[in-house]
Order: C-alpha cells, then sequence, then structure tokens
C-alpha cells in the first residue's frame, strides 16, 4: 500500500522463521544465504545495512530477507550483550534511514535479543491482535512485559519515545458474536490505543496468502468482484489508517494535513 502511494519504503525481516520474506516469493532456506540477512552485520562484519538491502517485485518498496541462519544473532548477542548491544539495530537503520520515507521492522515474536534491539530501534509500534479471548489476554500480557522491558531497555541505552503505539484488530469477523464482544471489551479498555480501522477475515486474503501473494497483487477476483472489492477496501481503510498516524508524526506534512482536516 506505502509504495503504491508513492512511499520509499524499506521493509527488514528480522524474524527468523522469515514469513514476510517469503511472501516475496522466496524459500528463505534455500533461495538466501546467511550474508543475505541481518546477520552479518549483527557479527559487526558490516559497518552498514546497505549490503542487505534488494529490490522487490514492487517499485518503491526494497526488503532485506531473513532465513534461519539469522536465529544464531539471538544466541551470540546474548552471550556478550552490553548495554551498546541493544542500539547496534538502531545504529544500523540509521545507516540507511535517509534513502527511505518509512521502514518497516517485522519483529519476532517473542522478546529475545533481536525484538529489544527491534523494540529500541522502532519510534512507532503496531500491534496486531485476532478478536479471540487467549489472544485478548496474551496481548495484555505482552503490554505488561513490553513496559517492564522498555523500562530496562530505558535504563540502559536511553529513553524511548514512539510516536504512535495502536492495536490493531485482525482476522475480524463481524458475523461472530463472541469476536463482536471481544473487540468491544477492548476498544473499551485500550480506547485511543486501538486503530479504528479493523483487518476483517476475508475470502480474498486467504486465496491470496496461498498464492504467496497479497490481494493488491492478484489480477483479478478469485472469489467474486464484489468480495474482491469489499476486500480492497478493507486493506486500504487500515492501511490509510495507519498512513495517517505516519503522516502527522512528520512536520513536514502538518499543513497539509491541516488543510486536509486530518490535523
Amino acid at each position: 500500500y506505502l509504495a503504491r502511494a508513492g512511499y520509499r519504503v524499506l521493509l527488514v525481516d528480522c524474524d527468523s522463521q522469515a514469513s514476510t520474506t517469503g511472501t516475496f516469493g522466496y524459500l528463505p532456506d534455500q533461495d538466501l544465504s546467511e550474508e543475505d540477512t541481518l546477520l552479518p552485520y549483527f557479527r559487526d562484519e558490516e559497518e552498514t545495512l546497505h549490503y542487505a538491502i534488494r529490490e522487490t517485485y514492487w517499485d518503491g518498496l526494497y526488503l532485506i530477507p531473513a532465513n534461519l541462519h539469522l536465529y544464531q544473532a539471538e544466541y551470540e548477542m546474548a552471550h556478550d550483550a552490553t548495554a551498546e548491544t541493544f542500539s547496534m539495530f538502531r545504529d544500523g537503520i540509521n545507516t540507511v534511514a535517509d534513502d527511505f520515507d518509512i521502514v518497516i521492522l517485522d519483529p519476532p515474536p517473542a522478546l529475545g535479543m533481536i525484538s529489544l534491539n527491534v523494540i529500541y530501534a522502532a519510534n512507532a509500534l503496531l500491534i496486531p491482535m485476532p478478536p479471540a479471548m487467549y489472544d485478548f489476554s496474551s496481548t495484555i500480557s505482552f503490554l505488561t512485559m513490553l513496559h517492564e522491558t522498555m523500562g530496562v531497555l530505558e535504563r540502559a541505552v536511553g529513553t524511548i519515545d514512539y510516536k504512535f503505539l495502536k492495536l490493531v484488530i485482525s482476522r475480524f469477523d463481524e458475523n461472530k458474536s463472541a469476536q463482536t464482544a471481544l473487540v468491544e471489551l477492548a476498544e473499551s479498555e485500550f480506547g485511543n490505543a486501538m486503530l479504528s480501522a479493523k483487518l476483517r477475515e476475508s475470502a480474498e486474503i486467504v486465496t491470496a496468502g496461498n498464492l504467496q501473494r497479497t490481494v493488491y497483487e492478484l489480477e483479478k477476483a478469485t472469489t467474486s468482484a464484489q468480495v474482491h472489492k469489499r476486500c480492497l477496501n478493507i486493506l486500504d481503510s487500515v492501511n490509510r489508517e495507519i498512513e495517517d498516524l505516519i503522516r502527522r508524526s512528520w512536520p513536514s506534512h502538518a499543513k497539509q494535513l491541516r488543510e486536509q482536516g486530518l490535523l
């Protein structure tokens, strides 16, 4: 969405499971070596992240891929961890940040060494939350751990200041009353920390995923034209709200946002 809107976007896969890398058509553990990932940088073998950046099918969208080799960084960083270890990734992002408008970091699900680096490197957080009780409870636990972890990081390496932190309802089926009730509970509990738009379930998303594509890449509807159009509207509404949050964090966009009534 962001690349199609004209932004220069870098997507960094920080998760050794490499699901994000796989969506670009790679078989990560067959097509890529450890030299293609963040691992050489975490080992101090590279001074910048330029070596790992590669073009994608989409104009304006670039990728730093991952594969299972990246998991070695978890052990290696933990073994010799110092305060500087946690700011290493932020320093790396800063070496390429001027080449892009937006840098998206996809971290591992666990709060390991790589995730701690991502938490410190990021200046905004988006946290997906499916509308199920287990996921709701897990999100509360994660936010508690995140708060405690951020306190430890700030004492070690300095202030963490996010432009925004938002929870995103994902895989939402509004026809299921239990899910609707959970969404209402989440909205009452988290208030303005929730993204207004919700990522609803759609057969188009499932089918596109099976084809290793996004819905934006489908040349035609895989279900029906109506379902396809509705799915695009859902995706656009979520992504547009995220885009607006990003633009509000840019002083250079303040005048334009005021003229558009978004600020």
